[in-house]
């Protein structure tokens, strides 16, 4: 019991540091850190100190990231993990503390499939001929599935309880871009749309100013994820998610000009969107899409070099499709004198809103005397 005492007064000490209201050295902050998890180890038959093992594990594995020290950190957290979990079934913090560590490592874990602005690094959906290394692919499998057990746990705590639905929502959230990181847009646009619902429901329930706005900044998180995930879902794709209530009314404009893109006549548009035919006229007439693309030619030694404007150019269109605009780009190329005619190599590619990786783009072409055009 003395024991117990003594390590608990020793984790408020280290909660003082870590949260700033007491100041410590690095070099002190580490010792009392290391202290704090060795006197914790021992005490296995104790939930709550199980539990705060997991919480200073954690603590110790953002720390050897931020040195740097990657391995060390994954190493260090999955330790954490086995400690909160072990912990989670005596108490509804400790479930919470054991789902947060979740999904904190699968966003360390999957830090690589993303860029600087926290986007999926690899093109999305059925575009995507490259993706990540069988290394990156396998941590970021772990951390989906490691998030996923995150909403299980959320989903199995009580949810009369607001910070309970918010955790779960939250989750939600984050199983979405742990997919989207791996390719899988349609799951990723079924998750987020769910997680849309979660956060409307909890901003109409009677909550504070800190939870309204955590849920705001959610919702402009899901919102722009959405816009960016429905550019690379198939047509097919599309049409599930609409039969499965998972295509909110105020993305049915971009779904549409989606499949025009990708040259579904907008019969078979309205048909499987159950829109109407004038629906989806006007939707086409009044939503525009922005057309980027890239020419580039081959020189003598095999290098490929991009063009100036106009061949590398953009233009805001309507009711068009990527290979309708990408053909009138080949047509003007090919009669001008930047042309290098048949014995020559070029290439074009077309994106949709922004320049990317060559397997996102909406339209390719290779032309060249060894090549077969389509």
């Amino acid at each position: 019991m003395v024991q117990r005492e003594a390590v608990l007064r020793l984790d408020e000490q280290w909660a003082r540091v870590r949260s700033g209201a007491a100041h410590a050295e690095p070099g002190d902050r580490e010792r009392l850190l290391d202290e704090l998890i060795g006197a914790l180890r021992p005490l296995t038959d104790d939930p709550q100190c199980t539990a705060l093992l997991g919480l200073r594990l954690a603590d110790r594995a953002a720390l050897r990231f931020a040195e740097g020290d990657r391995a060390g950190a994954l190493a260090t957290i999955e330790e954490g993990l086995r400690s909160s979990e072990r912990a989670a079934p005596y108490s509804p913090d400790f479930a919470r503390w054991y789902a947060r560590g979740l999904i904190n490592h699968g966003v360390w874990l999957a830090w690589p499939l993303s860029d600087g602005a926290r986007l999926p690094r690899h093109p999305l959906g059925p575009a995507a001929s490259e993706g990540p290394s069988a290394m990156e692919r396998a941590a970021g499998e772990r951390a989906r599935d490691l998030t996923r057990t995150a909403v299980e746990v959320w989903s199995g705590l009580d949810q009369r309880d607001p910070v309970n639905r918010r955790g779960l929502a939250q989750a939600k959230v984050f199983l979405g871009d742990r997919l989207a990181e791996l390719g899988l847009a349609e799951e990723a646009v079924a998750w987020a749309v769910n997680a849309e619902g979660d956060f409307r429901q909890l901003l109409l329930a009677d909550t504070g100013p800190e939870e309204s706005e955590e849920a705001e900044e959610a919702l402009d998180h899901i919102g722009r994820q959405l816009e960016l995930r429905l550019r690379f879902l198939a047509f097919a794709s599309l049409v599930r998610l609409r039969t499965e209530g998972l295509l909110p009314e105020r993305l049915l404009p971009q779904a549409v000009v989606a499949a025009r893109i990708q040259g579904v006549a907008e019969e078979e548009i309205a048909a499987g969107l159950g829109l109407g035919a004038e629906q989806v006229a006007t939707m086409l007439e009044v939503t525009p899409w922005l057309a980027v693309w890239r020419v580039e030619v081959r020189g003598a030694d095999g290098l490929w070099n991009v063009l100036g404007h106009p061949w590398r150019g953009s233009t805001e269109v309507r009711n068009r499709t990527a290979q309708e605009v990408a053909s009138d780009v080949v047509h003007a190329f090919t009669a001008s004198a930047d042309c290098p005619g048949d014995g020559g190599h070029w290439r074009i590619r077309l994106w949709w809103h922004e320049e990317g990786d060559p397997a996102g783009a909406r339209f390719r072409l290779l032309v060249g005397p060894d090549t077969t055009p389509s």
